[in-house]
Protein backbone atom coordinates (compact mmCIF):
# COMPACT_ATOMS: atom_id res chain seq x y z
CA UNK A 1 0.00 0.00 0.00
CA UNK A 2 2.94 2.27 0.62
CA UNK A 3 2.43 3.80 -3.04
CA UNK A 4 -1.41 4.18 -2.63
CA UNK A 5 -0.56 6.18 0.38
CA UNK A 6 2.17 8.54 -0.86
CA UNK A 7 0.51 9.11 -3.87
CA UNK A 8 -3.15 9.66 -2.21
CA UNK A 9 -1.65 12.35 0.15
CA UNK A 10 1.57 13.95 -1.93
CA UNK A 11 -0.24 14.19 -5.04
CA UNK A 12 -2.24 17.38 -6.87
CA UNK A 13 -4.13 16.86 -3.35
CA UNK A 14 -0.91 18.63 -1.97
CA UNK A 15 -1.84 22.03 -4.22
CA UNK A 16 -5.80 21.60 -3.65
CA UNK A 17 -5.67 24.05 -0.60
CA UNK A 18 -9.06 24.56 0.49
CA UNK A 19 -8.64 27.64 1.40
CA UNK A 20 -11.64 29.44 1.62
CA UNK A 21 -15.70 27.96 0.94
CA UNK A 22 -18.75 29.03 2.37
CA UNK A 23 -19.36 28.02 6.27
CA UNK A 24 -22.16 30.13 7.40
CA UNK A 25 -19.82 33.29 8.43
CA UNK A 26 -20.60 36.65 9.31
CA UNK A 27 -20.08 39.25 6.20
CA UNK A 28 -16.92 40.42 8.13
CA UNK A 29 -15.27 36.93 8.02
CA UNK A 30 -16.39 36.07 4.57
CA UNK A 31 -14.54 39.07 2.97
CA UNK A 32 -11.32 39.07 5.34
CA UNK A 33 -10.89 35.59 3.69
CA UNK A 34 -11.28 36.14 0.66
CA UNK A 35 -9.22 39.10 0.69
CA UNK A 36 -6.43 36.71 2.13
CA UNK A 37 -6.91 34.10 -0.27
CA UNK A 38 -6.22 36.96 -2.78
CA UNK A 39 -2.84 37.33 -0.82
CA UNK A 40 -2.14 34.00 -0.81
CA UNK A 41 -2.34 33.67 -4.24
CA UNK A 42 -0.30 36.94 -5.13
CA UNK A 43 2.38 35.08 -2.68
CA UNK A 44 2.09 37.82 -0.03
CA UNK A 45 2.37 35.43 3.15
CA UNK A 46 2.54 37.31 5.56
CA UNK A 47 -0.47 39.36 4.93
CA UNK A 48 -2.59 36.38 3.91
CA UNK A 49 -1.72 34.98 7.42
CA UNK A 50 -2.12 38.16 9.31
CA UNK A 51 -6.39 38.65 7.63
CA UNK A 52 -7.00 34.94 7.97
CA UNK A 53 -6.42 35.66 11.73
CA UNK A 54 -8.24 38.64 11.40
CA UNK A 55 -11.25 36.54 10.27
CA UNK A 56 -10.82 34.06 13.02
CA UNK A 57 -11.36 37.15 15.38
CA UNK A 58 -14.09 38.27 13.15
CA UNK A 59 -16.12 35.24 13.62
CA UNK A 60 -14.74 32.49 15.72
CA UNK A 61 -17.03 29.81 14.32
CA UNK A 62 -16.02 30.32 10.99
CA UNK A 63 -14.69 27.04 10.03
CA UNK A 64 -13.39 28.31 6.28
CA UNK A 65 -11.10 31.36 8.47
CA UNK A 66 -9.61 28.25 10.76
CA UNK A 67 -8.86 25.90 7.54
CA UNK A 68 -7.73 29.21 6.00
CA UNK A 69 -5.14 29.88 8.43
CA UNK A 70 -3.95 26.31 8.74
CA UNK A 71 -3.50 26.51 4.76
CA UNK A 72 -1.57 29.46 4.94
CA UNK A 73 0.61 28.26 7.70
CA UNK A 74 1.27 25.04 5.44
CA UNK A 75 1.88 26.74 2.41
CA UNK A 76 5.04 28.64 4.43
CA UNK A 77 6.35 25.67 5.24
CA UNK A 78 6.46 24.15 1.46
CA UNK A 79 7.61 27.36 0.62
CA UNK A 80 10.30 27.17 3.13
CA UNK A 81 11.33 23.52 1.53
CA UNK A 82 10.75 24.79 -2.07
CA UNK A 83 8.37 21.83 -3.19
CA UNK A 84 5.38 24.03 -4.67
CA UNK A 85 6.24 23.52 -8.36
CA UNK A 86 4.36 21.06 -10.93
CA UNK A 87 7.64 19.03 -11.16
CA UNK A 88 7.35 18.40 -7.47
CA UNK A 89 4.35 15.93 -7.82
CA UNK A 90 5.27 14.57 -11.37
CA UNK A 91 8.01 11.97 -9.94
CA UNK A 92 7.89 8.88 -7.22
CA UNK A 93 6.25 10.31 -4.11
CA UNK A 94 6.79 6.69 -2.73
CA UNK A 95 10.57 6.80 -3.24
CA UNK A 96 12.76 7.22 -0.08
CA UNK A 97 14.57 10.88 0.07
CA UNK A 98 17.96 10.60 0.84
CA UNK A 99 17.98 14.24 0.87
CA UNK A 100 15.94 15.01 3.87
CA UNK A 101 14.27 18.52 3.31
CA UNK A 102 14.65 21.00 6.74
CA UNK A 103 12.32 20.71 9.90
CA UNK A 104 9.57 23.15 9.88
CA UNK A 105 9.56 25.76 12.52
CA UNK A 106 7.89 24.94 15.36
CA UNK A 107 5.33 27.87 15.78
CA UNK A 108 4.19 26.98 12.27
CA UNK A 109 3.18 23.21 13.14
CA UNK A 110 1.52 24.38 16.28
CA UNK A 111 -0.73 26.70 14.75
CA UNK A 112 -1.50 24.37 11.96
CA UNK A 113 -2.46 21.62 14.17
CA UNK A 114 -4.57 24.26 16.47
CA UNK A 115 -6.32 25.96 13.52
CA UNK A 116 -7.08 22.43 11.69
CA UNK A 117 -8.09 21.35 14.86
CA UNK A 118 -10.67 23.78 15.30
CA UNK A 119 -11.88 23.89 11.71
CA UNK A 120 -12.32 19.85 12.52
CA UNK A 121 -14.16 20.49 15.69
CA UNK A 122 -16.74 22.50 14.11
CA UNK A 123 -17.75 21.20 11.24
CA UNK A 124 -17.71 17.94 13.59
CA UNK A 125 -20.26 19.62 15.83
CA UNK A 126 -22.73 21.20 13.26
CA UNK A 127 -23.24 17.97 11.52
CA UNK A 128 -24.20 16.12 15.24
CA UNK A 129 -26.94 18.82 15.31
CA UNK A 130 -27.67 18.15 11.50
CA UNK A 131 -26.54 15.05 9.21
CA UNK A 132 -27.64 16.34 6.44
CA UNK A 133 -26.25 19.67 6.45
CA UNK A 134 -24.40 19.64 2.97
CA UNK A 135 -21.72 22.11 3.74
CA UNK A 136 -21.12 21.01 7.26
CA UNK A 137 -20.06 17.70 5.25
CA UNK A 138 -17.99 20.15 2.87
CA UNK A 139 -16.27 21.60 5.67
CA UNK A 140 -15.06 18.78 7.13
CA UNK A 141 -13.90 17.06 4.02
CA UNK A 142 -12.07 19.94 3.25
CA UNK A 143 -10.41 20.13 6.55
CA UNK A 144 -9.24 16.33 6.77
CA UNK A 145 -8.13 16.33 3.00
CA UNK A 146 -5.93 19.37 4.57
CA UNK A 147 -5.09 17.37 7.33
CA UNK A 148 -4.36 14.37 4.74
CA UNK A 149 -1.78 16.47 2.55
CA UNK A 150 0.14 18.05 5.54
CA UNK A 151 0.40 14.74 7.02
CA UNK A 152 2.61 13.57 3.74
CA UNK A 153 4.67 16.47 2.76
CA UNK A 154 5.52 18.27 6.34
CA UNK A 155 5.73 14.78 8.52
CA UNK A 156 6.17 12.22 5.65
CA UNK A 157 3.32 10.13 7.85
CA UNK A 158 1.61 8.15 4.32
CA UNK A 159 -0.02 5.93 6.50
CA UNK A 160 -1.78 8.95 8.39
CA UNK A 161 -2.40 10.74 5.11
CA UNK A 162 -3.99 7.42 3.79
CA UNK A 163 -6.21 7.40 6.67
CA UNK A 164 -7.64 11.27 6.50
CA UNK A 165 -7.84 11.15 2.62
CA UNK A 166 -10.33 8.28 3.30
CA UNK A 167 -12.44 9.99 5.58
CA UNK A 168 -12.16 13.49 3.45
CA UNK A 169 -13.18 11.18 0.46
CA UNK A 170 -16.23 10.15 2.39
CA UNK A 171 -17.39 13.66 3.67
CA UNK A 172 -17.11 15.00 0.33
CA UNK A 173 -18.92 12.41 -1.61
CA UNK A 174 -21.65 12.87 1.25
CA UNK A 175 -21.61 16.41 0.28
CA UNK A 176 -22.86 15.90 -3.13
CA UNK A 177 -24.99 13.46 -2.02
CA UNK A 178 -27.05 15.94 -0.27
CA UNK A 179 -26.51 18.62 -2.21
CA UNK A 180 -25.77 17.48 -6.24
CA UNK A 181 -25.35 20.82 -7.60
CA UNK A 182 -22.86 22.04 -5.68
CA UNK A 183 -19.45 21.58 -8.12
CA UNK A 184 -16.84 22.52 -5.37
CA UNK A 185 -17.63 19.81 -3.43
CA UNK A 186 -16.11 17.59 -6.18
CA UNK A 187 -12.50 18.68 -6.59
CA UNK A 188 -11.40 16.61 -3.50
CA UNK A 189 -13.57 13.95 -4.76
CA UNK A 190 -12.10 14.24 -8.40
CA UNK A 191 -8.65 14.30 -7.45
CA UNK A 192 -8.72 11.15 -5.70
CA UNK A 193 -10.56 9.10 -8.31
CA UNK A 194 -7.83 10.53 -10.89
CA UNK A 195 -5.12 9.15 -8.15
CA UNK A 196 -6.93 6.13 -7.85
CA UNK A 197 -7.64 5.36 -11.35
CA UNK A 198 -3.88 6.03 -12.19
CA UNK A 199 -2.37 2.80 -9.86
CA UNK A 200 -1.08 -0.22 -10.88
CA UNK A 201 -4.34 -3.07 -10.73
CA UNK A 202 -3.37 -4.88 -7.62
CA UNK A 203 -3.17 -1.13 -5.69
CA UNK A 204 -6.50 0.46 -7.07
CA UNK A 205 -8.37 -2.97 -6.28
CA UNK A 206 -6.74 -2.01 -2.24
CA UNK A 207 -8.63 1.32 -2.96
CA UNK A 208 -11.49 -0.15 -4.51
CA UNK A 209 -11.83 -1.92 -1.42
CA UNK A 210 -11.03 0.89 0.91
CA UNK A 211 -13.65 2.57 -0.61
CA UNK A 212 -12.14 4.94 -2.85
CA UNK A 213 -13.95 5.08 -6.52
CA UNK A 214 -11.88 5.11 -9.37
CA UNK A 215 -12.37 6.68 -12.93
CA UNK A 216 -9.41 9.19 -14.32
CA UNK A 217 -11.84 10.90 -17.19
CA UNK A 218 -14.23 11.29 -14.25
CA UNK A 219 -12.25 12.62 -11.63
CA UNK A 220 -11.13 15.38 -13.88
CA UNK A 221 -14.54 16.19 -14.93
CA UNK A 222 -15.31 16.82 -11.42
CA UNK A 223 -12.55 18.74 -11.36
CA UNK A 224 -13.15 20.90 -14.31
CA UNK A 225 -16.79 21.38 -12.63
CA UNK A 226 -15.04 22.82 -9.47
CA UNK A 227 -12.96 25.40 -11.75
CA UNK A 228 -15.76 26.22 -13.65
CA UNK A 229 -18.51 26.33 -10.69
CA UNK A 230 -17.37 29.65 -9.41
CA UNK A 231 -16.93 28.80 -5.93
CA UNK A 232 -14.29 30.22 -3.34
CA UNK A 233 -12.49 27.18 -4.14
CA UNK A 234 -11.81 28.00 -8.14
CA UNK A 235 -8.10 28.96 -7.77
CA UNK A 236 -7.66 25.08 -6.09
CA UNK A 237 -9.39 23.46 -8.44
CA UNK A 238 -7.25 25.79 -11.36
CA UNK A 239 -4.22 24.69 -9.42
CA UNK A 240 -5.42 20.84 -9.47
CA UNK A 241 -6.01 21.02 -13.33
CA UNK A 242 -2.76 22.32 -14.07
CA UNK A 243 -0.70 19.41 -12.61
CA UNK A 244 -3.23 16.70 -13.76
CA UNK A 245 -3.12 18.21 -17.65
CA UNK A 246 1.17 18.62 -17.29
CA UNK A 247 0.44 14.54 -16.26
CA UNK A 248 -1.97 14.08 -19.26
CA UNK A 249 -0.08 15.95 -21.58
CA UNK A 250 -2.79 18.49 -22.68
CA UNK A 251 -0.67 21.30 -22.30
CA UNK A 252 -2.55 23.34 -24.49
CA UNK A 253 -5.50 23.15 -21.38
CA UNK A 254 -2.68 24.03 -18.81
CA UNK A 255 -1.86 27.02 -20.72
CA UNK A 256 -4.84 28.21 -21.14
CA UNK A 257 -5.86 28.05 -17.39
CA UNK A 258 -2.20 29.70 -16.54
CA UNK A 259 -3.14 31.90 -18.63
CA UNK A 260 -6.13 32.86 -16.78
CA UNK A 261 -4.24 33.07 -13.21
CA UNK A 262 -1.16 35.21 -14.85
CA UNK A 263 -4.19 37.55 -14.96
CA UNK A 264 -5.66 37.21 -12.00
CA UNK A 265 -2.68 36.64 -9.87
CA UNK A 266 -0.17 39.44 -11.77
CA UNK A 267 2.43 39.15 -8.25
CA UNK A 268 2.46 35.55 -8.55
CA UNK A 269 5.94 35.43 -9.80
CA UNK A 270 5.20 31.01 -9.72
CA UNK A 271 2.39 31.16 -12.26
CA UNK A 272 5.41 32.79 -15.09
CA UNK A 273 7.64 29.97 -14.04
CA UNK A 274 5.02 27.27 -14.22
CA UNK A 275 4.05 28.69 -17.67
CA UNK A 276 7.62 28.17 -18.74
CA UNK A 277 7.76 25.19 -17.50
CA UNK A 278 4.58 23.38 -19.09
CA UNK A 279 5.92 24.99 -22.56
CA UNK A 280 9.13 23.33 -22.11
CA UNK A 281 7.24 19.80 -21.37
CA UNK A 282 5.22 20.33 -24.17
CA UNK A 283 8.69 20.63 -26.31
CA UNK A 284 7.94 24.36 -27.40
CA UNK A 285 11.37 26.07 -26.49
CA UNK A 286 11.06 29.38 -27.69
CA UNK A 287 7.65 29.78 -26.44
CA UNK A 288 9.27 28.83 -22.96
CA UNK A 289 12.04 31.09 -23.25
CA UNK A 290 9.74 34.06 -23.89
CA UNK A 291 7.24 33.26 -20.60
CA UNK A 292 10.89 32.70 -18.04
CA UNK A 293 12.39 35.64 -19.57
CA UNK A 294 9.12 37.92 -19.01
CA UNK A 295 8.66 36.54 -15.47
CA UNK A 296 13.12 37.53 -14.88
CA UNK A 297 12.40 40.90 -16.26
CA UNK A 298 8.51 41.43 -14.49
CA UNK A 299 10.27 40.02 -11.06
CA UNK A 300 13.51 41.18 -10.87
CA UNK A 301 13.23 44.24 -8.45
CA UNK A 302 10.80 41.83 -6.38
CA UNK A 303 11.95 41.95 -3.09
CA UNK A 304 9.39 39.22 -1.35
CA UNK A 305 11.19 36.26 0.59
CA UNK A 306 11.64 33.77 -2.54
CA UNK A 307 10.71 30.08 -2.45
CA UNK A 308 13.89 27.96 -1.54
CA UNK A 309 15.75 27.24 -4.41
CA UNK A 310 13.63 29.51 -6.52
CA UNK A 311 16.45 31.23 -8.26
CA UNK A 312 18.13 28.58 -9.46
CA UNK A 313 14.63 26.72 -10.84
CA UNK A 314 14.22 30.08 -12.81
CA UNK A 315 17.75 29.54 -13.90
CA UNK A 316 17.61 25.75 -14.65
CA UNK A 317 14.11 26.07 -16.78
CA UNK A 318 15.50 29.39 -18.78
CA UNK A 319 18.76 27.66 -19.40
CA UNK A 320 16.72 24.67 -20.42
CA UNK A 321 14.77 26.65 -23.12
CA UNK A 322 17.53 28.46 -24.09
CA UNK A 323 19.36 25.21 -25.47
CA UNK A 324 16.36 24.34 -26.46
CA UNK A 325 16.16 27.17 -29.30
CA UNK A 326 20.21 26.83 -30.30
CA UNK A 327 21.42 30.06 -28.03
CA UNK A 328 24.49 27.63 -26.27
CA UNK A 329 26.05 30.62 -24.92
CA UNK A 330 23.53 32.25 -23.05
CA UNK A 331 22.39 28.60 -22.14
CA UNK A 332 25.85 27.65 -20.17
CA UNK A 333 25.07 30.78 -18.42
CA UNK A 334 21.93 30.10 -17.07
CA UNK A 335 22.99 26.85 -15.82
CA UNK A 336 26.19 27.42 -14.13
CA UNK A 337 24.91 30.23 -12.45
CA UNK A 338 22.00 27.35 -10.91
CA UNK A 339 24.70 25.29 -10.16
CA UNK A 340 26.04 27.98 -8.18
CA UNK A 341 23.34 28.88 -5.92
CA UNK A 342 21.40 26.74 -3.30
CA UNK A 343 18.62 24.92 -5.03
CA UNK A 344 17.10 21.65 -4.84
CA UNK A 345 19.39 18.37 -5.83
CA UNK A 346 16.57 17.54 -8.77
CA UNK A 347 17.77 20.74 -9.85
CA UNK A 348 21.23 21.01 -9.95
CA UNK A 349 21.15 17.19 -10.97
CA UNK A 350 18.50 18.77 -14.30
CA UNK A 351 21.33 21.50 -14.34
CA UNK A 352 24.25 19.22 -14.92
CA UNK A 353 22.26 17.00 -17.22
CA UNK A 354 21.67 19.93 -19.58
CA UNK A 355 25.42 21.14 -19.56
CA UNK A 356 26.27 17.36 -20.31
CA UNK A 357 24.08 17.69 -23.02
CA UNK A 358 25.53 20.90 -24.44
CA UNK A 359 29.16 19.52 -24.01
CA UNK A 360 28.02 16.23 -26.09
CA UNK A 361 26.25 18.63 -28.90
CA UNK A 362 30.08 20.22 -28.99
CA UNK A 363 32.43 17.01 -28.96
CA UNK A 364 34.00 17.51 -25.58
CA UNK A 365 32.94 14.21 -24.42
CA UNK A 366 34.80 14.05 -21.48
CA UNK A 367 33.30 17.43 -20.20
CA UNK A 368 29.52 15.38 -21.22
CA UNK A 369 30.68 12.55 -19.39
CA UNK A 370 31.57 14.98 -16.40
CA UNK A 371 28.24 16.56 -16.37
CA UNK A 372 26.19 13.04 -16.34
CA UNK A 373 28.40 11.63 -13.62
CA UNK A 374 27.59 15.00 -11.74
CA UNK A 375 23.80 14.16 -12.32
CA UNK A 376 23.30 10.79 -11.34
CA UNK A 377 23.54 11.39 -7.34
CA UNK A 378 21.79 14.28 -7.26
CA UNK A 379 18.82 13.55 -8.74
CA UNK A 380 18.92 10.02 -6.86
CA UNK A 381 18.77 11.44 -3.51
CA UNK A 382 15.66 14.31 -4.24
CA UNK A 383 13.46 11.87 -6.49
CA UNK A 384 13.95 12.60 -9.76
CA UNK A 385 14.38 8.66 -11.36
CA UNK A 386 14.19 9.77 -14.75
CA UNK A 387 16.31 12.61 -14.94
CA UNK A 388 19.33 10.12 -13.36
CA UNK A 389 18.18 7.03 -15.36
CA UNK A 390 18.65 9.54 -18.44
CA UNK A 391 22.27 10.88 -17.53
CA UNK A 392 23.21 7.11 -17.10
CA UNK A 393 22.04 6.08 -20.59
CA UNK A 394 24.17 9.33 -22.19
CA UNK A 395 26.96 8.28 -20.03
CA UNK A 396 26.94 5.37 -22.02
CA UNK A 397 26.98 7.19 -25.00
CA UNK A 398 29.61 9.55 -23.63
CA UNK A 399 32.00 6.37 -22.97
CA UNK A 400 31.82 6.39 -18.99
Amino acid sequence: MTRLEGVCAASCAGIVLAIAAPARANPESEALRAKAATYTYNLEHDLALATFRQAVAADPQDAGAYRGLASSLWLSITYRRGNMTVDDYLGRPNKPNASPLPNPPADAVAGFKDAIDRATAIARQRIARNAKDADAHYQLGAAIGLRASYSATVEGSVLTAFRAAREAYDEEETALALQPQRKDAGLIVGTYRYIVAALALPLRMVAYVAGFGGGKEKGIKQIEDAAAYGGDNQTEARFALILLYNREKRYDEALKVLAALRERYPRNRLVWLESGSTSLRAGRAAEAERFLSDGVARFADDKRPRMFGEDALWRYKRGAALAGIGRTAEAETDLKTALSIDGRKWVHARSHLELGRLAQKAGNTSAAAAEFRAAIPLADSDNDPATADEARRLLKGAGG
